[in-house]
């Protein structure tokens, strides 16, 4: 094995990073400080502050127009697909709390984009099944309970449009992937990993993004 890049993230090189990405704007500001302020514990379930533009660019680059979001905490992730999906876009973002995403119903509306957001509070398969089974989603991203993302995958291929995107965050899950007796989320995220790759009816690359990314686009 021959390893091409063994660059070092030190926080100076993650500022770089984020110098030299499309800034965030107030309202995304404020939501990722609200979330840190308020969430302290939990508030790393936050998607990190690099993937709000690459979401963007992604749902700009697929000319996504129907979006769903598995997991939306206090909704970071979701407020930056919808201003970046056209004005007859919609996410339905599915959650299964009320008080993470009364956060993130605020931003959006401050931000001018709660009109193309559909949350739904209720379990995420729930949401899934009772969905059309044709294929009509352009773009999915999946940042949810580990244990269950096999069953999340299998109900959003089905549905998702031919070279549709399925982004999957966290799946180097803090290098526990590599245990291989690895238990609960550790495990979830191993066996997740194993079920997409192989796929045979998509094609799909894990990049070293903050804690793992997943891109999965349908053949």
């Amino acid at each position: 094995m021959t390893k091409g890049n063994s660059t070092k993230i030190t926080d100076e090189l993650y500022r770089y990073v984020l110098d030299h990405n499309p800034p965030l704007d107030e309202v995304q500001r404020g939501l990722v400080a609200t979330t840190y302020e308020k969430f302290p514990d939990v508030a790393g379930m936050q998607s990190a502050e690099e993937q709000g533009p690459l979401l963007a660019f992604l749902v700009r680059l697929t000319g996504a127009r129907h979006v769903v979001e598995i997991g939306t905490f206090t909704g970071f992730s979701t407020l930056s697909m919808a201003q970046a999906l056209p004005a007859d876009g919609r996410i339905v973002a599915c959650d299964v709390s009320r008080e993470w995403t009364a956060y993130g119903r605020e931003a959006w509306e401050a931000a001018g984009v709660a009109d193309r957001i559909d949350l739904r509070i209720a379990p995420a398969l729930e949401t899934l099944r009772a969905m059309p089974r044709e294929p009509h989603v352009d773009m999915a991203y999946v940042d949810a309970d580990k244990e269950s993302q096999i069953a999340y995958w299998e109900e959003l291929v089905p549905r998702l449009r031919p070279g549709g995107l399925i982004v999957t965050d966290n799946t180097l899950f803090h290098g526990t992937v590599l245990d291989e007796a690895a238990t609960g989320s550790a495990a979830g995220v191993r066996a997740y990993n194993e079920h997409v790759a192989a796929d045979t009816r998509m094609e799909s690359v894990l990049l070293a993004i903050s804690d793992g990314l997943t891109l999965s686009r349908k053949r």
